[in-house]
């Protein structure tokens, strides 16, 4: 217990004992500053210097701007920045898309190597379920008796408004007499219509140009996209009139009548109906005669 107690008082003693630091002019060892201290003031302001310069660092690190220079630390608004850019670019990849299979299909509209739809002429969609048309679908005696019920219901019935089942209304490009109708045995995906030369051919609806250049086979081709993903395409011409990102309306005049490219066996107009990537006969909705 002794020598434990000898121990602490040598080292209060060494904590405690009061020193001078000197600062001399090293030529006439003039004092020039002296400054009492002891082990203990030094060890406390050590300690209160490394706290008080872990604080500032900390307070930069949380609240300045200046963290952003440290490695592993973002801003806020360089997350959200990286977040909106992912978020775009993403919305890019699925635009690029469908633009690709967008091209694709119109690149496939002008060599006409695609498939052709049954259509209803009521209506410009697609049959879902073409395999449907080998059922039976005779009405039963008692469904008649049904249908005749309803029939003599709704003939007087006065609240009855009709509506058209055809959900766009085309316009005819030209008028004339129809050379060769829609085969699609034989790969001829349209209608030729003999005209005039120079005669105008007019857009079939509302739309815009997504295509009108010259081509070896086909000579001057324009293509016209209106609503519900439908296509209209006028080949053969003599000339076009506008131009590939012009708006059109219904019965505006695109192009003249001619007989231009390889495939062109006279002054005709050739002209095409896509739905969805699908060839349809314009003839069962569009009078050319």
């Amino acid at each position: 217990m002794a020598g434990k107690r000898l121990k602490r008082q040598r080292l209060k003693k060494q904590l405690f004992t009061k020193n001078r630091l000197v600062i001399l002019n090293e030529e006439t060892f003039e004092e020039i500053f002296s400054l009492k201290l002891n082990l203990m003031n030094v060890f406390v302001v050590l300690t209160i210097s490394a706290i008080l310069l872990i604080s500032i660092t900390t307070y930069i690190i949380a609240f300045t701007p200046l963290r952003e220079f440290i490695p592993g630390y973002a801003s806020n608004k360089l997350k959200k920045d990286a977040t909106i850019l992912a978020v775009k670019s993403d919305s890019l990849t699925v635009e690029i898309q469908k633009n690709e299979l967008y091209i694709a299909s119109i690149k496939k509209i002008l060599t006409g190597d695609l498939e052709y739809a049954k259509f209803n002429k009521d209506s410009i969609l697609a049959s879902e379920n073409p395999a449907n048309s080998k059922l039976n679908l005779n009405p039963t005696p008692e469904e008649k008796k049904l249908r005749e019920q309803v029939a003599l219901e709704d003939k007087y019935n006065l609240f009855e408004k009709a509506q058209s089942k055809v959900n766009l209304v085309l316009f005819p490009p030209v008028r004339g007499h129809i050379t060769e109708k829609y085969n699609s045995k034989n790969n001829h995906l349209a209608v030729d219509i003999a005209v005039a030369k120079d005669t105008p051919i007019k857009s079939v609806a509302n739309g815009s140009v997504v295509f009108a250049e010259w081509t070896p086979s086909t000579g001057n081709v324009i293509i016209i996209k209106h609503r519900d993903a439908i296509l209209s395409v006028y080949k053969h011409a003599a000339s076009l009139t506008k131009t590939q990102g012009d708006v059109v309306r219904t019965g505006e005049v695109i192009a003249l009548a001619g007989s231009t490219g390889k495939e062109s066996t006279g002054i005709h107009l050739h002209f095409e109906l896509w739905k969805d990537g699908f060839a349809i006969d314009p003839s069962q909705f569009i009078d050319f005669e």
